[in-house]
């Protein structure tokens, strides 16, 4: 496995977590900017408010997203061990 081969495998691994990590993090940034200004409206500010709805709209987008998520990084996958086996 010579350096432009890691560098190349390090480089689309990197945009994958990103491709992939996105729409997580996206959808926990909307509901926690949405939870934070309620919490700021209402002045309740205990975190057992903030969490539930984080961890429903995680739940939410993996089981939406699961199969996108594993098909992007099993193709991954198998594209890194056929670079890997070629060269």
């Amino acid at each position: 496995m010579g350096g432009d081969l890691g560098v190349s495998l390090f480089h689309q691994g990197l945009m994958i977590i990103g491709v992939v990590g996105g729409p997580i993090l996206g959808a926990l940034l909307v509901v926690g900017l949405g939870v934070g200004v309620l919490q700021a409206a209402t002045q309740v500010n205990d975190p057992a408010v903030g969490f539930l709805p984080r961890m429903t709209a995680l739940l939410a987008v993996l089981w939406l997203m699961g199969p996108w998520i594993v098909q992007r990084l099993a193709a991954f996958f198998a594209m890194c061990l056929q670079q890997m086996t070629v060269r």
